[in-house]
């Protein structure tokens, strides 16, 4: 009897992993308008509207260390981690649902502290938590999130919709949740037989917020539909620009050219980065956790620098150049995605 071949996640990485498992996923419903292989499932909900619907899941050890993470903030991130996803289809979320499996380690007033952060991030964004569910767990603290948003249906942006000589847009600036990170990390390690530890986080709080608690930008979703544009594709920055730029290519079959130069990072990041000997180029490029939003819009609509809130690095190219970083010698230096990370 022949023994069925062993293959190692790594040698997929995350993104061939997705696909293998999906890859015989259909749709038979023909309310389903589209299903695996955007930021949300996409649902048809009248002639004109769709509801959009994605879910998210973190786990203690992986996704955050309870050493250095209050609860509050987390449940904060959880919801802002769940809308992204929405919002990253030019959508604005509405409903969400919070299902936890809890160990016995936590007392109900930990739990309470964090539904106070998920109450939070709810009131901030106008979303409202309607349900979920509560299991126990051997392995730590589980958060899993299902948000569902709403929009008309020629506003939505997909991945697959870039086009050439589009203009790549970027919110905000990258690299400084994963320096945030860097920095908790490190006092951790430092101060881990100190009997009364005092981190120094001094001067870099700004990363510490990024990393603790994201904001999610509905803001930009927001100025985009009052200035009447839909991008022709749309992510959000999860896992590092690299893979995001990597993932519009893909699913809209085409290359790319971003700009070294027009990368924004924060002094605080490259304070840091400094001072731990860190790229930080390399964190705005796989450090991720970041939740900016990457799109492209037509390269007549450069009016999009109006909003004040977006940057443009680079431009859609023919799907034989691929995807590459120009630096500013000149040099092209391919893109790739790092996989499984936090």
């Amino acid at each position: 009897m022949s023994q069925r071949k062993r293959t190692e996640i790594a040698e997929l990485g995350e993104f061939g992993l997705i696909d293998t498992l999906t890859r015989n996923a259909t749709t038979a419903n023909k309310r389903t308008i589209r299903g695996v292989g955007d930021d949300a499932a996409v649902v048809a909900a009248g002639r004109d509207d769709a509801m959009l619907i994605s879910t998210d899941t973190l786990l203690e050890g992986i996704d955050f260390d309870l050493t250095y993470f209050p609860l509050k903030h987390l449940g904060y991130k959880a919801v802002t981690v769940g809308v992204s996803d929405i919002l990253a289809m030019n959508a604005l979320p509405e409903q969400i649902m919070i299902s936890i499996g809890v160990s016995a380690k936590l007392p109900v007033e930990a739990l309470q502290d964090l539904y106070e952060g998920i109450d939070f991030a709810c009131r901030e964004l106008g979303v409202d938590l309607v349900g979920g569910d509560t299991t126990a767990s051997m392995t730590g603290l589980v958060i899993n999130i299902t948000t569902i948003g709403r929009a008309k249906r020629k506003a939505i942006s997909y991945r697959s919709g870039a086009q050439f000589n589009d203009l790549i847009c970027l919110t905000g600036n990258l690299g400084s949740a994963y320096m945030g990170l860097q920095l908790l990390e490190r006092e951790k390690r430092v101060l881990k037989d100190v009997e009364n530890p005092e981190p120094q986080f001094g001067g870099y709080e700004y990363l510490l917020q990024r990393y603790l608690k994201p904001r999610a930008r509905k803001d930009i979703v927001e100025a985009l539909a009052e200035e009447k544009i839909v991008p022709t594709s749309m992510i959000d920055i999860s896992d590092g620009l690299a893979s995001e730029v990597l993932q519009i290519c893909k699913a809209s079959k085409c290359g790319a050219r971003i700009y070294l130069d027009r990368i924004p990072i924060a002094k605080q990041t490259s304070a840091l980065a400094e001072e731990m000997h860190v790229d930080p180029v390399v964190a705005a490029l796989n450090g991720g956790s970041d939740y900016e939003l990457l799109f492209t819009v037509p390269l007549a609509m450069q009016e999009v620098m109006r909003l004040g809130m977006v940057d443009i690095i680079g431009h859609i190219t023919r799907e034989t150049t691929g995807a590459y970083m120009v630096t500013p010698d000149g040099n092209d230096i391919r893109l790739r995605a790092q996989g499984f990370k936090e």
